[in-house]
């Protein structure tokens, strides 16, 4: 299944978590992405697939959450980069300028990912997920410097919107030991 969509509900329950991730995927044609516990006692569940049947998981998914929801989304159309950097089981070759942007959340992170995947031509490197992160989310970029600032601008803008943005930086040159920690 090529995901074209991309759905997460955010419960501040585990025992929740599991019951959700059960009915998303009995609500829809998806795929299970992520299901997993994260900092602070929550768990998320992310989902993708056509964008019909990632809003039906998610809305079930938040039928089933009982009092636990904690946050939710839908990114229809979302960008490829976005479910190669989720899915990389391999690092991502990474050349020219690096950009970090960090969030507070999983959810806003995930859509300002997506955003600057679509303003620019550059490689999403890296989408961490609030594991050993006090809950917060980053993801790292690549690319030409011009890119990198395009791709920063407009994902800093959704996750700023969400009142979520941590920071932002830009590196035009990175040491190659720093290229090192992203891989």
């Amino acid at each position: 299944m090529k995901e074209k969509s991309l759905g997460l509900v955010e419960l501040s329950s585990v025992a929740a978590g599991f019951l959700v991730a059960d009915t998303m995927l009995k609500a829809g044609q998806v795929r299970l992405l992520l299901s997993r516990s994260i900092c602070s006692g929550k768990y998320m569940v992310v989902v993708g697939g056509e964008t019909a049947a990632v809003q039906a998981a998610v809305e079930a998914g938040c039928e089933a959450a009982s009092g636990c929801l904690i946050d939710h989304f839908c990114v229809p159309n979302v960008h490829p980069e976005v479910m190669a950097a989720l899915g990389r089981s391999q690092p991502a070759e990474i050349n020219g300028a690096l950009g970090v942007i960090e969030s507070f959340n999983v959810s806003a992170l995930l859509q300002g990912a997506d955003a600057a995947a679509k303003a620019a031509s550059v490689t999403l490197t890296e989408i961490r997920l609030a594991m050993a992160l006090g809950g917060k989310a980053f993801l790292t970029m690549t690319g030409d410097i011009g890119s990198v600032q395009a791709a920063l601008a407009a994902g800093r803008k959704v996750i700023a919107d969400a009142g979520s943005l941590v920071n932002a930086v830009l590196i035009p040159r990175p040491h190659p030991d720093v290229y090192r920690e992203v891989v």
